[in-house]
């Protein structure tokens, strides 16, 4: 057994030897597309990265009405933070809001004067809070209209809760992110079908100039697998080249990409390459073998059916 797998790989690169020019143009081909599958996980990252940005921005503030008692807004917070649909929190006491205002309209002199007129602090503290996922302010607003939280004894703490305003936007974010996975996915499988219709005929025509030898092969009697592994060894030495190319090519750009298009995008592409880079290698070395060895195991069922 171990022999016969010798003599098949020893025939695989023999016959990607041989080939010469056919041989590095299939490579190429499935360098090709490898960058395609390498430039879609980059891609990814970069849609991951700013949909996670988009969500970031989002939230719902809750505000309470002047005077209203600090501990009963911990209160609330508390029962915030056991919802499951909650991922964080942040308070502002009415203080920090004044400071805060005071620090917006800094410039705006007939508002400041107004408020130094009034003489005492006309804001109420408030809390954001940030869902987890887009699709789960619904259920926190949801939450937040039940008479047990909105009242304090029998007094309405809570002035009021921008979700509805907000709403729309979180309505439409949604559906943009739900929508740009959808098209993404389908981009991404329909570039990776055209590039393995490419690798799959690039590879045939190597299998075509092998046909005498095949037949040969057959009239003498040779297992289909015997016939069939040397160009699955061939197929996966595309693969591996291709991979090895790939990855080198990729490095120089993404350190480019870095370099000038950071703040466009808003994350270091090359960053992301050397910090994931075992896990683009092991996808990439994969797919590339996978590739190489599926398309020639197809594409010489042709001959050996004959």
């Amino acid at each position: 057994m171990i022999t016969e797998l010798k003599r098949v790989i020893k025939a695989g690169v023999i016959n990607f030897t041989r080939n010469g020019i056919i041989s590095w143009a299939a490579v190429l081909v499935v360098t090709i597309t490898l960058s395609v599958i390498t430039t879609i996980i980059l891609l990814q990252a970069v849609l991951y990265f700013s949909l996670n940005l988009i969500k970031d921005k989002v939230d719902v503030t809750i505000y309470f009405n002047v005077g209203a008692p600090p501990e009963r807004i911990m209160l609330l917070k508390d029962s915030l933070l056991k919802l499951p649909e909650v991922a964080e929190i942040s308070y502002t006491s009415a203080e920090e809001a004044l400071e805060l205002f005071r620090s917006r309209h800094q410039n705006d002199y007939p508002t400041i004067q107004a408020l130094d007129e009034i003489g005492e602090n006309p804001l109420g503290a408030y809390l954001n809070v940030k869902a987890k996922e887009i699709s789960q302010y619904e259920s926190i607003a949801n939450f937040l209209k039940s008479d047990n939280v909105l009242v304090s004894g029998s007094t309405n703490i809570i002035d009021k809760v921008n979700y509805h305003q907000n709403k729309l936007v979180i309505d439409r974010l949604s559906a943009i992110i739900s929508g740009a996975q959808k098209l993404g996915f389908l981009i991404t499988l329909l570039l990776i079908i055209i590039s393995i219709i490419i690798t799959f005929n690039t590879i045939r025509l190597t299998i075509f100039i092998s046909k005498e030898e095949i037949g040969v092969m057959q009239l003498v009697g040779a297992s289909k697998m015997r016939v069939r592994g040397p160009f699955m060894i061939e197929g996966a030495i595309y693969g591996i080249i291709a991979t090895i190319l790939t990855l080198i090519i990729f490095w120089p750009a993404t350190a480019w990409v870095g370099r000038n298009m950071t703040g466009f995008l808003g994350i270091n592409m090359y960053d992301y390459y050397i910090s994931n880079f075992f896990q683009i290698f092991v996808i990439i070395l994969l797919s590339g073998i996978l590739l190489g060895m599926i398309s020639s195991f197809l594409a010489i069922r042709r001959y050996l059916n004959k």
